[in-house]
């Protein structure tokens, strides 16, 4: 019983991360798609959709591990 308690908080601690990292990156990403912005467009672009993918992406990676972790 200890095992799955154990499991579900490095979970949430893990999901908690994730989030106040992102979180933190999406509060500053105007700022700094700004800056990029005023070199190139493209960059500023490109940033923002890089930074959008990368969350998802991170919440992908980690639903993979999991399922070949519980097999």
């Amino acid at each position: 019983m200890t095992d799955k308690n154990s499991e579900t908080r490095s979970t949430a601690i893990a999901a908690a991360i994730i989030l106040l990292a992102a979180m933190a990156l999406l509060y500053l990403m105007p700022d700094i798609i700004v800056r990029l912005g005023n070199v190139s467009p493209w960059l500023g672009t490109g940033f923002g959709v890089l930074v959008i993918l990368a969350f998802f992406l991170v919440f992908w990676m980690r639903a993979r591990y999991q399922r070949r972790k519980n097999r």
